[in-house]
């Protein structure tokens, strides 16, 4: 799938200025992204030394074990979405798969740091939906015609 929705060259002056300026903000954005991803890598460093120290020290608990799984998680879904910016301003291919990929990541992080007691039924089901929604949308995807 090709996609020219911001291209450099069109006939009207002003479009072609607006288009600059939109791909400047999605620069923008991509920088904002890394410095999240760098304030999400000093948080999971702050997760695990407050872990450690805390009693009784450099033990872990079950939960200790969750908050941890999904800070790093949060920043993995953010490296995610920072490679689907630099894609859609570095080709002309939709990244549609990688979309449903960081979708898929963002679920799975749900679904790891998902407290079962306080979840209904009713939202398992979504969840479980969502997951086999997203998981036969990324195969149906990337499957060759």
């Amino acid at each position: 799938m090709l996609h020219d929705e911001l291209p450099k060259e069109h006939e009207d002056p002003l479009i072609r200025r607006l288009h600059l300026v939109i791909r400047f903000a999605i620069k923008v954005l991509a920088v904002l992204m890394v410095l999240v991803i760098i304030w999400g890598v000093l948080d999971v460093i702050y997760v695990l030394y407050s872990r450690f120290i805390a009693p009784p020290v450099m033990l872990f608990e079950v939960s200790d074990i969750f908050v941890i799984f999904g800070a790093f998680m949060v920043v993995l879904i953010a490296v995610e979405i920072f490679i689907n910016i630099r894609l859609y301003l570095g080709t002309n291919l939709l990244p549609i798969r990688l979309v449903v990929a960081t979708a898929l990541m963002a679920i799975a992080r749900k679904v790891i740091i998902l407290d079962i007691a306080t979840v209904t039924a009713q939202q398992m089901l979504a969840i479980a939906a969502v997951v086999l929604a997203l998981g036969v949308t990324h195969w149906l995807v990337g499957k060759e015609n």
